[in-house]
């Protein structure tokens, strides 16, 4: 994990205060101490970020001057606003937290495993790997969670494991590397309408670059003069061309998605496809496009489930050394004397459940039953 926009270096050592997101146990990269997060591996973004602001750059400098005295002086405008909100729409889906699911801490877990202690013979009792499945009832229909070994957690519905981005993500779509970040529950909205943005913003520079060419040509009469007086606008005409297509097949595909509530990961895993002539019935959907599309795009946006900010102390940093690997700081952490217990205070992330009242290693631990708005009947099998 990489350790990114550290507290000020103004306090002293032995008042230093430990956040938890210095000692997160998925790959992700941190900003501006917590409050921004993204995939390990951000490179494409860097590259759609030159691609998107390159382009618009061109089109602003070469192509907007002379549409705007020749055509109408509101073609620089309409194109400001379309970058703008596509380069924010980016912005947020990249550095917001996609729905990471916390992992399970080691009285969690060990209380998992203790559920289903299977004893080889009277004397010696052993335990056995937990069961990789249950059963929900979502509206009716049975759905299964699948245990994650990684995180210790048997995952909700619609929720996967990113191998990149090494952790559970809520309601996963997909890793995008596009947009640095993977797509969930948390962010789908802004990649969605980063997504349609995009491609208005490509439709309305390729046609405005195209009327340039159109009009220069009508003056000039030879296409070579043309080039050579507008070899710019010719540059923004082909990067146009071969990204448009692309562009506006993704924003069509995640339309269909949204309008259908479905993710890109049950579409491809044909979750909700024919299988022996019968259609299975989507139980996520709300019954109609416009009910679909509200909840997804105008719904209310869930909390974060993992407290990135939040104090870390001593219970959290040894529930957390269970998760963490030979190159994880925390063994830095442990020796080091200004991680105190007392006069902190932690919000530990816990996932919607119902408190069982038992105890396993003096912690109280809460069964995770997850909703998808409707309540869900839990079956062990």
């Amino acid at each position: 994990m990489n350790l990114l926009c550290c507290c000020c270096g103004n306090m002293a050592p032995n008042t230093r205060i430990t956040r938890k997101w210095e000692l997160f146990a998925g790959r992700n990269k941190f900003y501006c101490d917590g409050l921004l997060m993204s995939a390990p591996h951000t490179g494409v973004f860097y590259l759609t970020c030159i691609l998107i602001t390159g382009t618009s750059a061109l089109f602003f400098a070469f192509d907007c001057p002379f549409l705007a005295t020749r055509i109408n002086p509101i073609i620089p405008i309409v194109g400001a606003v379309l970058y703008f909100f596509t380069m924010s729409s980016l912005l947020r889906t990249t550095f917001t937290d996609p729905g990471v699911i916390p992992r399970a801490s080691h009285d969690e877990a060990a209380y998992i495993e203790k559920q289903i202690e299977v004893p080889n013979s009277l004397n010696s009792p052993t335990y056995r790997p937990p069961p990789r499945t249950k059963e929900v009832l979502v509206k009716g229909q049975t759905v299964k969670l699948k245990y994650c070994f990684t995180c210790k957690i048997f995952r909700p519905p619609r929720a996967s494991h990113c191998s990149l981005c090494d952790n559970c993500v809520d309601r996963f779509d997909h890793h995008c590397p596009w947009v640095g970040n993977c797509v969930g529950k948390r962010n789908y909205r802004f990649f969605y309408l980063f997504l349609v943005s995009l491609a208005f913003l490509a439709v309305f520079i390729f046609s405005c670059s195209v009327t340039h060419l159109v009009l220069l040509m009508k003056a000039e009469q030879e296409i070579f003069e043309v080039i050579k007086k507008a070899p710019f606008t010719v540059i923004v005409v082909f990067i146009c061309f071969f990204s448009i297509w692309s562009v506006i097949g993704l924003a069509g595909f995640h339309t269909y998605l949204t309008t259908s509530d479905q993710t890109t990961n049950e579409d491809l895993k044909g979750s909700f496809s024919s299988k022996g002539g019968q259609r299975s019935i989507n139980p996520y959907s709300r019954g109609n496009i416009c009910l679909n599309c509200c909840h997804i795009l105008c719904g209310p946006m869930t909390p974060s489930l993992i407290d990135r900010r939040g104090i870390a102390t001593d219970d959290y940093i040894l529930q957390m050394q269970q998760h963490s690997s030979p190159r994880h700081p925390l063994s830095d952490v442990m020796s080091a004397s200004h991680v105190g217990s007392s006069g902190m205070v932690t919000a530990q992330p816990v996932i919607a459940g119902v408190s069982t009242g038992i105890n396993v290693g003096g912690n109280d631990i809460k069964n995770r039953l997850y909703e998808e708005e409707t309540p869900i009947a839990l079956r062990i099998w």
